[in-house]
């Protein structure tokens, strides 16, 4: 039977077996505030700037009470820069870990420069995750606030949810849907798969 949880209508969600969806995430700017400095955006530099969102574990808890695998994938070029270093990132990353229910984070370090397959809007880190963790992209979703987000998650098999800022460039991209924050994109998200004869209970 699985997981059950109520949609924001009050109807009953059934996960999915065996965590095969899953919600992939975009880091800073979707689950943390970024910063910007001479119209560029920045991620936080140390554990004293992160700041979780408003709404954030209040999202997270409705898609993991779903059944959803949640999955951030996060470009983090500033390491290959080297304006921020490896270890800072990475302890960003285990805070997030311990004050929301992420199942992973899986992160790519590396600039437009070296043409990896990780680097958003490649989908690698999609399909690494994936691979791993037993996930349908098919029956997935992405949730990004940038126009790279939005075109990995589309070209990995998955929907994709672009909460829109200044610095999106959604004029380069064709989300699924477009709300204003997190919390707005799980109620989108659990009223969809509610919709789904294999997947809501009535």
């Amino acid at each position: 039977m699985g997981i059950r949880s109520l949609d924001p209508e009050g109807r009953m969600i059934r996960a999915a077996a065996s965590g095969r969806r899953a919600v992939f995430l975009d880091r800073d700017g979707v689950l943390n505030r970024f910063f910007v400095r001479d119209g560029v955006t920045h991620p936080p530099a140390n554990l004293g700037e992160l700041e979780i969102l408003p709404g954030v574990p209040e999202a997270l808890a409705r898609l993991a009470g779903a059944g959803f695998r949640l999955v951030a994938v996060t470009n983090q070029p500033d390491v290959a820069r080297g304006t921020q270093s490896r270890a800072a990132v990475e302890a960003i990353n285990a805070r997030l870990a311990e004050l929301l229910p992420l199942a992973t984070i899986v992160t790519c370090y590396h600039d437009d420069a070296k043409h990896c397959d990780c680097r958003k809007p490649k989908p690698g880190m999609l399909t690494q995750a994936a691979a791993s963790g037993g996930i349908e992209l098919g029956r997935s979703f992405m949730v990004g606030d940038r126009w790279s987000d939005v075109v990995a998650g589309q070209a990995a098999g998955c929907r994709s949810v672009l909460i829109p800022t200044p610095f999106s460039r959604a004029e380069q991209c064709r989300p699924d849907h477009v709300t204003k924050d997190l919390l707005s994109a799980a109620d989108w998200i659990l009223r969809l798969i509610a919709e789904e004869p294999d997947e809501a209970v009535r």
